[in-house]
């Protein structure tokens, strides 16, 4: 694959082209990997609307039948639910930890198993979370796969 980088002044806005000889599986996943960057989220907090950038979200959390995204260092709620969240965000690497919270596996600082075979994470933040045992295998799985 060869990258060229063209850096003017006078374009405002980024543009991304690919010339390639065919449509090919890992054209797609580039192409997927480029939108995915892009990803808003709207968040409420004070009465006011907010566009997030999905990336910047640690986890997401639902309690009493409200969605709260945190960040490093804000909450905002979100008026979505957590299924619709979590299959949006799946491609950003954002992961059931539990039943009532996902998390990006990207801004994890560390793991530690946990007793009952349940997963303690520590996010980026500082903060801390549980994966429970039901979830704890997929995230080995992608630990074995990052490394």
């Amino acid at each position: 694959m060869k990258i060229n980088i063209i850096e003017n002044a006078q374009y405002e806005e980024l543009e991304v082209m690919i010339h390639c000889g065919r449509l090919t599986e890992e054209v797609k996943k580039l192409i997927t990997l480029l939108r995915v960057m892009d990803l808003k989220l709207t968040g409420s907090r004070a009465g006011e609307t907010y566009i997030l950038d999905a990336e910047k979200v640690l986890y997401i959390d639902t309690v009493d039948r409200r969605t709260f995204f945190y960040l490093e260092k804000e909450v905002y709620e979100s008026a979505l639910r957590l299924y619709e969240l979590e299959e949006k965000l799946a491609v950003l690497d954002f992961m059931r930890a539990n039943k009532s919270c996902i998390v990006n596996f990207r801004k994890i600082r560390a793991l530690k198993a946990d007793l009952g075979g349940r997963l303690l994470l520590t996010m980026e933040n500082g903060e801390k979370l549980y994966v429970s045992r039901q979830y704890a295998a997929e995230f080995k799985k992608k630990l074995e796969g990052a490394l």
